[in-house]
């Protein structure tokens, strides 16, 4: 989602027109700024004091985004979620039924808010905070119900082996991309978007699929996609790569952001989005763990 930032579209729209020869001019050479995706802005102080004015007069910001912006954007978006996350769990510990409703009001509330921000043209800071919010309702009370049956079944740590995976895998994503060892290319985001859609069909078979079993009492053990076997297992290591992978979108979309100097509003997008990308990783590698501790 957001790689398909709506500003960041605009930038490269008006980068590129401003890098193109006049009628009558001679192209620039190569190796010269001529705009469009992963290229640099016009980089003298004049261009971008002029990028800067337009912004003013059209009512935005005169700042670009920075990447200390993304990042303590990024971290206060975190911060409320774990706050949240860490009150829904207490009390879903002391009222098992409390936290059903969290996790219910949490799930509704972010998938709603989720769609308002990443279709949202103009960003909303309190909205962005809000799905933080709901969704640390969600992750605490998912994860109070996970440790529950990771206890269950001998895997009394899944919640803490979970949350530690999740940062090693953003490390670790984070260092391939800054190396270029990942590269965002086009081809990368068309395979991305196939391998998404393509997962979202899958979930959406999937659940009509359990559904129609459940009617006639034929979906037990069935509650994880296409079961707990070995293909439910390779099923959940392949969605944790994608998981991964979006990743590596989102530091290309931050990139691009600074690169073509957006305003600085548009942080909150940006930690929007990683928020969204370190949650599904998170509750992809919990239901992958427990798929694994189901088959101990």
């Amino acid at each position: 989602m957001a790689t398909k930032n709506p500003v960041i579209a605009r930038a490269e729209k008006a980068y590129a027109e401003q890098a193109a020869p006049a009628a009558g001019q001679t192209p620039a050479a190569p190796g010269q700024v001529q705009g469009g995706p992963g290229t640099l802005p016009p980089g003298s102080p004049a261009d971008l004091q002029a990028n800067f004015d337009q912004q003013a007069r059209a009512g935005g910001s005169t700042a670009a985004m920075t990447l200390h912006d993304v990042i303590m954007k990024s971290l206060l978006l975190f911060g409320v979620l774990v706050v949240v996350s860490i009150i829904s769990w207490t009390i879903s510990a002391a009222s098992p039924g409390m936290g059903m409703v969290f996790l219910i009001v949490g799930l509704i509330g972010g998938l709603v808010l989720g769609l308002v921000n990443a279709f949202k043209k103009q960003v909303s800071p309190p909205l962005v905070i809000a799905y933080a919010a709901f969704q640390g309702l969600l992750v605490g009370g998912i994860s109070y119900w996970y440790q529950g049956f990771g206890e269950q079944y001998g895997m009394g740590n899944i919640v803490a082996v979970a949350i530690i995976s999740t940062f090693v895998v953003f490390a670790v994503m984070l260092a391939l991309y800054s190396k270029r060892i990942i590269k965002v290319t086009n081809k990368f985001k068309k395979i991305m978007t196939v391998a998404l859609v393509s997962y979202l069909g899958l979930i959406v078979v999937a659940g009509i699929t359990w559904f129609i079993r459940s009617l006639t009492g034929g979906a037990e053990g069935q509650m994880f996609l296409f079961g707990n076997g070995p293909f439910g297992i390779i099923i959940s290591v392949i969605v944790v790569a994608l998981a991964a992978f979006t990743l590596c979108m989102d530091f290309d979309a931050i990139e691009q952001g600074i690169n073509y100097g957006v305003p600085e509003r548009e942080s909150w997008r940006m930690g929007f989005g990683l928020l969204v990308s370190l949650i599904w990783l998170y509750l992809e590698i919990l239901r992958l763990l427990a798929i694994v501790a189901s088959n101990r």
